[in-house]
């Protein structure tokens, strides 16, 4: 049995005549009678009492024909779900990235987005690059942000920027001057670093240690601009990326660094040999071309979408 059995079985109790369901169906009067005397034959029951040309519903038929017509219009509902997710005239994205990428990336290609699938609802979850990328591993969010390198066997992906960080200080810390800022030269500096659920912690600790130093951590945040504030009080240094110090108001001065550069390249990722529902599969495409241009110019090439 199959839904187009029950469609004509239903349009011959509408019709009162197999004649007439077969022009309605647009089928031969012999098929339509095949299909159901097949489901008659399937349910081990008599559907029609025929008398003559006269054909009404048994009692088992009619109880049938009732429930026939529920799941004909479930069918309907169902189907034009499935065209409105395809459309995207609806769906739900869960969008992890972590709070200092939001602000500086997104609200404009969120904004396009949604003017052109108004209806697509964006959920954002702040949290950590480690973070998101553990609730993509588990399938808690469909797309979240994360910092290059990463692990490649879970996931796939798309570039999106690419930065160097800098080093920030108060405007009258001994540094400020300097047009470059080595990291060796910070080694005897408190600094003020993002907290261990961010990436940007243990690759900042990684790089000074390479240096020659371990850091002296005196506070950590989840938030930028609580860092920058904690410096500009004189509480330590930081080290954020380009982005972000273009937000930095004048009490802090920002000092690119070297030996060496730290890069903070960033990325979109989703499961790997997963199903990436339709709104989600249209984000990734979408930001993929909203994005490109700049990626090109960082990369100095053209970048391969394959990714």
């Amino acid at each position: 049995m199959d839904i187009q059995h029950l469609k004509y079985f239903v349009a011959v109790a509408n019709e009162g005549s197999f004649t007439k369901a077969a022009d309605k169906m647009f089928v031969s009067q012999p098929t339509i009678s095949k299909m159901v005397k097949g489901l008659e034959e399937e349910l081990a029951v008599v559907l029609f009492e025929r008398n003559g040309r006269t054909i009404k519903l048994t009692d088992v038929g009619e109880r049938i024909y009732n429930q026939s017509q529920n799941i004909i219009d479930s069918f309907a509902n169902l189907t034009d779900e499935i065209n409105q997710l395809k459309l995207l005239q609806t769906g739900t994205i869960q969008l992890g990235m972590p709070p200092m990428v939001g602000a500086s990336f997104f609200p404009a290609v969120i904004y396009a987005f949604r003017k052109k699938y108004p209806r697509v609802k964006i959920e954002i979850i702040e949290d950590g690059a480690r973070a998101l990328e553990e609730k993509v591993k588990k399938g808690m969010i469909d797309i979240g942000v994360s910092v290059l390198p990463m692990n490649s066997e879970h996931f796939d992906y798309i570039p999106f920027a690419c930065e160097n960080l800098k080093v920030v200080v108060p405007i009258n810390h001994h540094l400020s001057q300097k047009e470059t800022v080595r990291l060796q030269e910070l080694a005897n500096e408190s600094f003020i670093l993002y907290r261990k659920d961010f990436t940007l912690h243990e690759r900042i600790i990684v790089e000074c240690v390479r240096s020659g130093f371990q850091p002296k951590i005196a506070y950590e945040s989840a938030q930028w601009d609580f860092i920058s504030e904690m410096v500009a009080t004189g509480l330590g240094v930081a080290l954020l990326p380009e982005s972000i110090c273009k937000r930095i108001d004048g009490k802090l001065q920002t000092i690119p660094l070297i030996e060496p550069a730290i890069p903070w390249d960033l990325a979109m990722i989703w499961r790997k040999e997963h199903y990436l529902s339709f709104a989600a599969r249209e984000w990734v495409a979408f930001c993929s071309e909203w994005f490109k241009e700049g990626l090109e110019e960082s990369f100095g090439e053209e970048i391969d979408d394959s990714k």
